[in-house]
């Protein structure tokens, strides 16, 4: 299991999820190629229990306006960008897709993709100026999901 935390100026943010290892397969690709992680399908950003983040305040995610609270925070993980959603179906585990109908928020960020691979799925914190950047890292690939507390 891992766990991303960030606090500063009583604004917080907490991300449970788990840590799968890449063990030598194919992690982002297509289904042609026997990617684990199809471009286009479902992923929890994780194993085990679905990804969730809980922010303290009404938060700035991506640009888009979000209430504080519980999210499930998933992805479809494309070539160039991933998708990402926050959605209000909290509590499950496994890789069973969320009620989309529950989806609060949808949004694209760029994949930056880098000469190191990255064994094992993380997630963690960086600032960047008035934004904190939830950055998920695995195999080849990186992508930065900007937070900002209103």
């Amino acid at each position: 299991p891992g766990l991303a935390t960030f606090e500063k100026d009583g604004f917080k943010m907490e991300i449970p999820y788990s840590k799968p290892s890449k063990k030598g397969r194919l992690i982002f690709g297509s289904t042609e190629e026997r990617a684990l992680l199809p471009y286009g399908v479902y992923w929890r950003l994780g194993a085990n229990e679905a990804t969730e983040v809980t922010f303290n305040q009404d938060v700035l995610f991506n640009g888009s306006e979000i209430a504080a609270g519980t999210y499930r925070m998933y992805a479809i993980p494309g070539e160039h960008q991933f998708e990402i959603s926050l959605n209000s179906d909290l509590g499950k585990w496994g890789a069973f897709e969320p009620d989309y109908a529950l989806d609060v928020l949808k949004t694209k960020v760029p994949v930056v993709r880098s000469d190191e691979s990255v064994e094992q799925f993380n997630i963690r914190f960086e600032e960047s100026g008035e934004e904190v950047l939830i950055v998920c890292e695995w195999s080849d690939v990186k992508i930065k999901i900007p937070v900002q507390p209103k």
